[in-house]
């Protein structure tokens, strides 16, 4: 069967990339109130002499972060009024669901740290799902690094594009 989701633009989309660079270092503020939103009050985010005691050199930030683009890739707010990285797609007749995400930390982030994030499309793939609704599933990675080149997370994430009608066996909904 199939996929008329699945069209020569959208396949296109495999290889895309796209890089931010941060304007200003990391900052030991943003980790700490970062820590404080999502009610992780754990010392190394806020307590820089508990910090170099764990070994490091000074406060860090939680760990995801790093992956909140929207603090300093300087984008426009979206329609959902989300103001982070998005691929800017729009399959008409499908809704988006969120897939998952996969991370992989090198190192923590320290206040002084430039951040240098790129994203790339690695798969565009068409399904059907078992209720006969065509799929468009898109995984993407961002590495994020220093402005310098040091490996600092990866991120992997998978958003599903689920058509809203069935698709019938002859091919038509």
């Amino acid at each position: 069967m199939s996929n008329s989701l699945l069209t020569e633009e959208v396949l296109a989309l495999k290889g895309r990339t796209v890089t931010y660079t941060a304007p200003d270092p990391a900052g030991a503020a943003a980790g700490r109130y970062f820590g404080l939103a999502i009610g992780d009050d754990n010392p190394l985010y806020s307590d820089a002499g508990f910090a170099k005691e764990q070994g490091l050199r000074g406060v860090t930030w939680p760990p995801t972060l790093i992956c909140e683009t929207n603090q300093y890739a300087d984008l426009p707010i979206d329609r959902d009024g989300y103001a982070g990285h998005t691929w800017g797609l729009d399959l008409p007749g499908t809704r988006q669901v969120r897939g998952g995400n996969s991370y992989v930390f090198h190192r923590r982030v320290r206040p002084d740290d430039m951040i240098v994030a790129t994203w790339s499309i690695d798969d565009v793939v068409g399904k059907v799902n078992g209720r006969g609704h065509e799929m468009v599933i898109i995984t993407s990675t961002a590495r994020y690094a220093t402005a310098e080149g040091e490996p600092l997370a990866e991120n992997t994430e998978t958003i599903i594009f689920v058509g809203l009608e069935q698709k019938s066996e002859g091919g038509k909904a």
